[in-house]
């Protein structure tokens, strides 16, 4: 892929981290290392931790998340999850879909039906 394509994926996806984060942490906690390996497998695209963090960092300083610190053996995590709050924008992205753009994506992505979201597989190609 040209370097100009290349980019137009990656601002396209970095446009899309922050919905993508918190749609990750309503369905269950989630560490930061499991959610930059989440948007891994959703998009094909390695973000840094130096990109995913602050994002983490916003989005809790804003009320949207929640992070609690949990012991696993001898190291602390943190895990997000979403709060009321969080989900109340979620809902309204989720309505932001039903308009006609979601009409566009789905001409965009060349298919009839949108892909659905089922127990934790997210790679089209194994959703049959």
């Amino acid at each position: 892929m040209a370097a100009t394509e290349e980019n137009l994926v990656k601002v396209t996806v970095r446009g899309f981290t922050r919905s993508i984060i918190l749609w990750l942490v309503s369905r269950k906690p989630c560490s930061g290392y499991e959610i930059i390996k989440e948007i891994k497998r959703l998009t094909g695209q390695d973000l840094k931790t130096g990109n995913v963090y602050p994002l983490l960092y916003e989005l809790e300083e804003k009320g949207f998340i929640r992070g609690r610190w949990a012991e696993k053996g001898r190291r602390r995590i943190k895990y997000y999850s979403a709060t009321k709050r969080g989900r109340k924008i979620l809902d309204k992205m989720k309505k932001l879909f039903e308009l006609p753009i979601r009409d566009a994506l789905i001409d965009l992505l060349g298919e009839e039906q949108p892909v659905v979201y089922r127990k934790r597989v997210y790679n089209k190609d194994l959703i049959k």
